[in-house]
């Protein structure tokens, strides 16, 4: 069962349905079995008929013809009319012919074109009976031709169930074009089941729909499954294709070779892919300007090649195409679009630079230099500006001194010829150059060496010029010995005139001369010596002595040059020993080497002869000359002379007999290299006396009566200090050693030198000396401090408390008044110290810390020092003259515990 598909009439001409593209039912049977197409009765000229599976029946086919000639056969298939075609009656026939030239086959498809009218007709008619021989409830293809004309609602197919039979159903659908945009596009009867298309639909807007059919019973029961059906939109060929660019510019070199590739255009067409309507031909509609025709495009890529390898840039350099692109594969009725195509030519070095004339002449004045003498044009026909324009000029011959260079100008292209160093007149008074010229890139076409650059001849003609002198050569030496007298005359500079060749009229001027020593006669240039020569004078360099000389003519024209007197040497100058003082190391060395040198040339110096000539014998007899070459002695001592500094004479000769004497002087040392030896160290081993300056008497005296300054004042502190502890008690020592911030068994002392008196800690409220504080007994520490001055202060570390002990009287009273014995201060004492420390860092269980009270350790008996606490525990004031046997650094602990 095949259900009819939509038709659209371009012109839009009434007809019975009016339908443009047909379904094509084809019978699923071999292949090359009839084709049935739907049409309307009438079909306008050039339109789409349907299409026909070629490939099914003959794949192979290469010739496709239709019996027809009002219908056309593509090669996909497509069927268009070529004419209008009016079905006059309900079928018409005709057949495709298809043909293998390989294997000379041949197939035949009949067509046939059947009016759409009958086929609604039986679909509408409800007096014919049902029968069906297979269910009706499956996916059935169904499609609609973009762009329709309608008549809408247009129907497309009827969708049955068998279960009608049976049952009362209801039809309805829903999806894209129903329910979902674009809305309201399709519905379908609910009692019959056909399907109707409410307007046209664009294929480039929606290719396709896909809706959902459903088939109820009026109690809402679903005998059938939901059925997907597929709505595809026929494509017509309404879209026109369009290139990317409405302007396209290449470029391609000149004189390429044929099919070189200039550039590819593109285009794009909205209809169906893979189908005629998309099938895209290019091509050349017009060239500017039209001859000679240039280029080809490939009607499938749209690839424009070359035709012709005569692309010409100086001739032509840009050429405009007219370009087409045509969908239907380029067939007349197809749609098509033009866009335009600029092809520049590209420049090559393909031209070389010409000299318009192959001769030119110019002139230059003699001494002249970095001038500019001529400008050279040349010819291009390349693109100017370009390396393939810009030339490059080359002198050929002619220049061989160096006296021209050619540049190029870069803004006109010509060449620039110049002098850059001066002509001389009279030697060349004309110059004949040859230049050449080039591109800066190279020529592309084949030519041979002779042909691959131009040439010209330039005569270059040198006017004279009337010249000053010239100092030639600028450096002219004389010869003179150096002991020549005074008012000695010689040879001096000379200067030429360049156009006469001769000296004469030409006055000299000595502009420099460091020592003095020759004057310059302003006519001739000769010179007379007016000091005494000396070549062994530091100003002269290598024995030449130099002077500056102008030389001017009468226009006051100038040169200068240098005469160089070469001062022969005369032995006038003795060889002498060069280092004057040496150093000999006696441990390590045994001689010293002895240079001498001689300011004169070779010829009057060495070999030098080395004489010892003292007139002490001692020195003859100690020290000894050896020669070790022509320059150099060697002195070496013999009968291990005693250190110090020795001077001997010594007497160097020459080979001419020329001598001096020397004084050489010779410090022999004991060192170990010669930096350490100096005189003080030489003095000091040979025992000589050394004699001291009047600052050094001067220091050494100030520091002896600075000396004797200390020693007179510690005597003077030591009999005050003595004198002051005889006034003191008889007990005052026992009276000043107490006992003060003991914190485990042993006694701490304290002792002042000033005189004070001591009180009993916690004794009753009245005292001798007079009132004192109560004692402190909260078991805490006490400290007893005792301080110079109108009262006594007694501190208690341990719980804080601060008591005064005022001195006796205020100071008013006789010491003896006021003392205690030891007896009397050990009594008083030892209980009370015992009971603090027992009660000192107890625990909760009475019991001491282990590190709080630590015996002494025992040091044996029999010692005659006695305990080193003698003032503490003794319970008499005699036994202490052991001190006096003490080492002087005791006396001051002796002095404390006894009295003298």
């Amino acid at each position: 069962m095949a259900a009819p598909g939509p038709a659209r009439s371009r012109s839009g001409a009434p007809c019975r349905l009016l339908l443009l593209t047909l379904t094509i039912v084809t019978f699923a049977c071999e292949a090359c079995r009839p084709v049935i197409l739907y049409v309307p009765s009438k079909l306008e000229a050039e339109k789409f008929v349907g299409r026909v599976n070629l490939e099914e029946c003959f794949k192979s086919a290469n010739l496709i013809h239709s019996s027809d000639p009002d219908f056309q056969i593509f090669d996909d298939g497509s069927v268009y009319t070529t004419n209008t075609v009016l079905l006059t009656s309900e079928k018409r026939e005709f057949f495709i012919l298809l043909f293998d030239t390989e294997s000379q086959e041949e197939k035949t498809i009949s067509v046939f074109l059947e009016v759409h009218t009958k086929v609604q007709e039986e679909n509408h008619s409800k007096e014919k009976p049902l029968r069906r021989a297979k269910r009706r409830w499956a996916p059935i293809p169904c499609s609609i031709l973009e762009n329709s004309l309608g008549p809408f609602p247009l129907f497309l197919q009827q969708i049955q169930s068998d279960t009608a039979q049976n049952y009362t159903i209801y039809y309805s659908i829903s999806g894209p074009g129903v329910d979902i945009e674009p809305r309201n596009l399709f519905y379908v009867e609910r009692d019959t089941g056909n399907l109707y298309c409410t307007g046209p639909v664009d294929r480039e807007q929606y290719e396709s729909f896909t809706l959902n059919a459903f088939a109820t019973t009026p109690d809402g029961y679903t005998p059938e499954e939901p059925l997907s059906l597929l709505i595809k939109v026929e494509d017509e060929n309404d879209n026109y294709p369009i290139f990317t660019e409405t302007t396209f510019i290449f470029t391609v070199s000149e004189n390429c070779r044929v099919g070189s590739t200039v550039g590819q255009v593109c285009a794009t067409d909205k209809d169906e892919p893979d189908t005629m309507h998309t099938r895209l031909k290019y091509s050349i509609v017009e060239q500017l300007p039209s001859q000679p025709v240039l280029f080809t495009m490939h009607p499938s890529t749209g690839l424009i090649t070359t035709k012709s390898s005569q692309l010409d840039r100086e001739v032509i350099d840009k050429y405009q195409l007219k370009i087409k692109v045509q969908d239907m594969n380029g067939q007349p009725f197809g749609l098509q679009t033009t866009a335009t195509c600029i092809i520049n030519i590209g420049d090559v070095n393909d031209n070389l630079p010409t000299f318009i004339r192959t001769s030119y002449a110019a002139s230059v004045e003699e001494n002249t230099a970095d001038v500019e003498i001529l400008r050279v044009p040349v010819e291009d026909k390349d693109l100017a500006g370009t390396a393939n324009w810009r030339a490059n000029y080359t002198i050929l011959k002619g220049n061989e001194n160096g006296n021209f260079k050619i540049v190029t100008d870069s803004k006109t292209n010509e060449g620039v010829l110049c002098v850059v160093k001066p002509l001389d007149y009279e030697e060349r008074q004309q110059v004949i150059l040859e230049i050449g010229v080039t591109n800066e890139a190279p020529y592309t076409r084949e030519a041979t060496l002779k042909s691959a650059i131009s040439i010209a001849t330039v005569t270059v003609t040198v006017t004279n010029q009337n010249e000053g002198p010239e100092c030639k050569p600028p450096t002219q030496t004389v010869r003179i010995r150096e002991n020549v007298p005074v008012g000695t005359q010689s040879v001096g500079y000379k200067a030429y005139d360049p156009e006469t060749g001769r000296n004469s009229g030409i006055r000299y001027r000595k502009l420099s001369d460091p020592n003095g020593w020759v004057t310059l006669n302003e006519n001739s240039g000769s010179i007379t010596i007016f000091r005494n020569l000396d070549r062994e004078a530091e100003s002269i360099n290598s024995g030449v002595y130099n002077i500056t000389v102008l030389a001017f003519d009468k226009d006051e024209r100038s040169c200068t040059g240098t005469l160089g007197i070469i001062l022969e040497d005369v032995n006038d100058n003795g060889p002498f020993i060069r280092n004057p003082v040496v150093t000999i190391c006696k441990p390590t060395m045994f001689s010293a080497e002895i240079v001498a040198v001689d300011p004169d040339e070779l010829i009057n110096g060495p070999p030098f002869d080395f004489t010892l000539e003292s007139s002490d014998s001692e020195i003859r007899r100690i020290w000894r000359l050896t020669t070790i070459n022509d320059t150099a002695a060697r002195l070496s001592y013999q009968n291990d002379p005693p250190f110090g500094t020795y001077v001997m004479p010594i007497r160097v000769t020459d080979r001419l007999g020329l001598s001096t004497m020397n004084s050489l002087t010779v410090r022999l040392c004991n060192c170990i290299t010669e930096a350490e030896c100096d005189i003080r160290s030489i003095e000091r081993i040979g025992g000589s006396s050394v004699k001291l300056g009047t600052w050094a008497i001067l220091a050494i005296l100030l520091g002896i009566a600075l000396l004797f300054c200390v020693l007179f004042t510690l005597v003077c502190a030591a009999t005050r200090a003595g004198r002051e502890v005889k006034a003191l008690p008889d007990d005052l020592t026992q009276q000043n050693l107490i006992i003060s911030n003991t914190e485990a068994p042993g006694d701490d002392k304290v002792y002042s030198t000033n005189a004070f008196t001591t009180q009993a800690v916690g004794a009753s409220s009245q005292g001798i000396c007079g009132a004192v504080g109560s004692g402190v007994r909260s078991g805490g520490q006490e400290t007893i401090e005792m301080v110079k001055g109108g009262q006594q202060t007694l501190v208690g570390s341990g719980a804080g408390h601060h008591h005064t002990l005022h001195p006796c009287g205020g100071g008013r009273m006789e010491m003896e008044n006021c003392r205690y014995t030891y007896s009397e201060w050990h009594n008083f004492t030892q209980p009370r110290l015992g009971e603090k420390v027992h009660l000192c860092d107890q625990d909760d269980n009475h019991r001491h810390a282990a590190d709080y009270i630590l015996p002494y350790n025992y040091e044996g008996k029999g010692s005659a020092a006695g305990s080193v606490g003698c003032c503490s525990d003794r319970q008499d004031e005699d036994g202490l003259e052991f001190l006096d046997h003490l080492e002087p650094k005791f006396r001051r602990l002796a002095e404390v515990c006894m009295k003298r």
